[in-house]
């Protein structure tokens, strides 16, 4: 199965290409669509440099990449760039995995679901931890009554601050970093919630976990739905930054007559690192990025549907995008 991946830049599009690259019976297509080749961080032959890396084909630009017939595309990099990535690759019949947020405004996000459904392809959010055969069994028992009814959830996806958050190459702004980490926990929400659309967004954000206070680094936004559920998530950079980003997320889903947990990442094993002089520790589990991509293609090669689709993406993005208002106003926002 050939499956193309958009842009080597992106930290998670690294991640996805070299685990696509090392998956049996798939052909990967490396394209570099963030900027000229000579761009930062990688040097001259950034895409290919990463492309000979992973044993993969390089294209040098979408219209290439389009043309080599990917079964699937991997749309990652700048917000404001995806809505052509994944038109282009709906109109050329290939299924999409795209990394949130799904677009950098409401317009482009409902355009981006409208021509995967013209095409009859899918629109897939790359939201790991609803892949995870724990959160499956969380949301199985939870859908069975097991808590009684669902009153709150409390969710966190956090991470360590990146060292330019306003310039990290292929990743954008510090607040699409914001976007992005809100995004995998509403995702998550969503999927609990069986796609019930929020009703009310309240968010407050500040930088005194970063270097900047012009940087937003601690976030919170509370989301009312209106079957009475209330989700309080924490998607702050707020890990020390020698801490692996994996972490993450972590859900506490409380009902009326129990809760359930569920952590992408456990901790295996912990302790203390001398050497390093902090705290260290092993995360259980396989990796959720692993998980997702592996029920990706799977369910590509077998025609069927995995993972949360672009109307989902579409509603957490509206969930974002009224967070951002909240925060510029200090004020909830009802979300229509």
């Amino acid at each position: 199965m050939r499956i193309a991946v958009s842009s080597p830049a992106h930290g998670h599009a690294a991640t996805y290409a070299r685990l696509l690259a090392g998956m049996p019976g798939v052909e990967l297509v490396v394209a570099d669509l963030d900027g000229p080749p000579d761009g930062p961080p990688d040097g001259p032959d950034r895409g290919p440099a990463a492309a000979r890396r992973l044993g993969a084909e390089y294209a040098a630009t979408w219209d290439e990449a389009l043309a080599s017939a990917p079964r699937a595309v991997v749309v990652t990099g700048a917000a404001a760039r995806r809505r052509e990535q994944v038109e282009r690759a709906a109109k050329a019949g290939a299924q999409v995995l795209c990394e949130p947020p799904l677009a950098a405004a409401e317009a482009d996000a409902r355009a981006m679901v409208d021509a995967c459904a013209a095409a009859g392809v899918r629109l897939t959010m790359a939201s790991p931890g609803c892949f995870s055969p724990a959160f499956a069994a969380v949301r199985e028992a939870l859908a069975e009554g097991a808590a009684g009814r669902l009153t709150t959830v409390h969710g966190a996806c956090n991470a360590p601050g990146p060292a330019r958050p306003d310039s990290a190459a292929g990743a954008g702004t510090a607040a699409e970093l914001f976007a992005a980490g809100a995004a995998h926990l509403l995702d998550m929400v969503d999927a609990v919630l069986g796609g019930e659309p929020a009703e009310r967004v309240y968010a407050q954000a500040n930088g005194v976990l970063g270097g900047s206070p012009d940087v937003v680094s601690a976030a919170l936004l509370t989301v009312r739905y209106p079957s009475g559920v209330v989700a309080a998530l924490d998607c702050s950079w707020s890990l020390p930054g020698d801490r692996p980003a994996a972490d993450g997320p972590t859900m506490t889903f409380i009902g009326e007559r129990a809760s359930a947990e569920f952590t992408a990442r456990p901790r295996l094993l912990g302790g203390f690192d001398a050497a390093a002089g902090g705290e260290r520790w092993e995360p259980g589990g396989d990796d959720p990025s692993a998980v997702m991509l592996g029920a990706f293609v799977a369910a590509v090669g077998e025609g069927r549907a995995a993972g949360p689709d672009g109307a989902a993406g579409l509603r957490a993005l509206r969930v974002v995008e009224a967070a951002r208002e909240s925060m510029r106003t200090g004020r909830p926002v009802d979300i229509e």
